[in-house]
């Protein structure tokens, strides 16, 4: 029998803006990963906790500069925890975070760990999307025979199959940052972040600084299309060479209706049930199931599959999930998920998202656990999803229950 993986805490630092106004550009990824990992002590009361850690597996989208060279390794020894086992970086573009707890989850239930710290980190205003470059950045024949295009064009070509309108797309970003207004105004996000302080312990940041409480229909209306000149470079043909039914590709996405890029890091603890027995910590979730499913690379849209398939090795229906959280790295995505699904709106990305909060890449993922996590128990409820949308096609999800 498959041993349960539990999670016993989940924490974050705040998204921080990456463009114009840098809020933890100061802060080197390294220290932003090792003030995250110390935390870990402080909130369990364990000081031993790091001779506990099995692995500490770290997923990062853009694995280059200052978060590369796997730098969950280097964070182990930077915080002073050389005697945590382990260090391994990952990458599957923005999914990375949330690919690392699943991982680590898969570790625990196979046997080969106990106590596994897992999550992402990104630093977009030190790292640019893009650095490490790749085939599917840089080679013709590789972007042609994949069918990739850029996440951007395969947003609007989301909006343009189904039929979603600008007005769909602005009115969904401005129910986001309302949402997530009101969530920081309530103090619903206090329990999972962590102040991030310089070296003398003055606070250089204690909140997400993306959101934009007064943000207006007129504000938006004005913003020119995002993706229009890259989908004139050739991905417009592409899209349509693949899909011949859709005339044409309707660049809607803006810089107010997509995500805003960050910095961040976010982290859980987890572990098996006798390592919180032994140490005297209870659990506050258990992975319950996790899935990756993969469409046309020209899509952004393998988000329904992942989630039906996290469902069935679940053993569950739609109607089970008391909360569902969506990367809303676009808002045409986000919306074909909530109405193929036919999510209840009070249900779904119930705190706001990616387009108010701001996307860290490879640690949204883990920042999204947070959300529901403690949105979960601040409601009494049990079972929640996450799912994102990645690049070339690709979708994960996880499905937690609370014990």
């Amino acid at each position: 029998m498959p041993t349960p993986a539990y999670i016993y805490d989940a924490l974050r630092s705040p998204r921080g803006r990456a463009h114009g106004t840098h809020d933890l550009y100061e802060v080197k990824p390294i220290d932003l990963l090792s003030q995250c990992l110390r935390a870990f002590q402080r909130r369990t009361g364990l000081d031993d906790l790091p001779a506990s850690i099995d692995d500490l597996i770290i997923g990062v989208n853009t694995p280059a500069g200052d978060q590369g060279y796997n730098i969950a390794r280097a964070a182990l020894l930077n915080a002073g925890w050389a005697n945590a086992r382990g260090g391994l970086q990952i990458n599957r573009f923005n999914t990375s975070g949330l690919e690392a707890i699943n991982l680590a989850a898969a570790r625990i239930n196979a046997g080969y760990g106990k106590v596994m710290i897992a999550g992402g980190i990104e630093c977009m205003s030190r790292v640019p999307t893009y650095l490490n470059g790749g085939p599917m950045m840089n080679d013709p024949s590789t972007v042609i025979n994949s069918h990739y295009i850029p996440q951007g064009v395969a947003a609007d070509l989301v909006a343009s199959r189904h039929g979603l309108s600008r007005e769909d797309l602005d009115a969904y970003a401005i129910e986001s940052h309302q949402k997530a207004a009101a969530a920081a105004e309530a103090g619903h996000f206090a329990k999972s972040i962590e102040t991030i302080t310089d070296a003398n312990g003055m606070v250089i940041l204690d909140h997400d600084s993306n959101i934009q409480p007064a943000i207006s229909k007129e504000d938006l209306e004005g913003l020119s299309p995002r993706f229009a000149e890259m989908g004139l470079a050739g991905f417009d043909e592409m899209a349509l060479h693949r899909f011949p039914l859709v005339d044409h590709v309707d660049h809607l996405h803006t810089t107010g209706n997509t995500s805003k890029a960050a910095d961040g890091c976010a982290l859980a603890l987890l572990g098996d049930m006798a390592f919180g027995e032994r140490l005297g910590i209870a659990p506050r979730a258990r992975i319950r199931a996790v899935a990756m499913s993969a469409v046309d690379a020209t899509l952004l849209s393998g988000g329904v599959n992942a989630s039906d398939l996290a469902l069935e090795q679940a053993g569950l229906e739609y109607g089970d999930i008391d909360l569902w959280e969506f990367n809303e790295s676009f808002a045409a995505p986000a919306i074909r998920f909530r109405e193929d699904l036919k999510i209840d709106p009070d249900r779904f990305n119930v705190l706001g998202g990616a387009i108010a909060l701001g996307e860290p890449l490879g640690a949204v993922g883990g920042m999204m656990l947070c959300h529901l996590l403690t949105e979960l128990e601040r409601q009494d409820l049990t079972i929640g999803s996450l799912t994102i949308d990645a690049g070339a096609g690709l979708a994960v999800s996880t499905i937690i229950e609370r014990v």
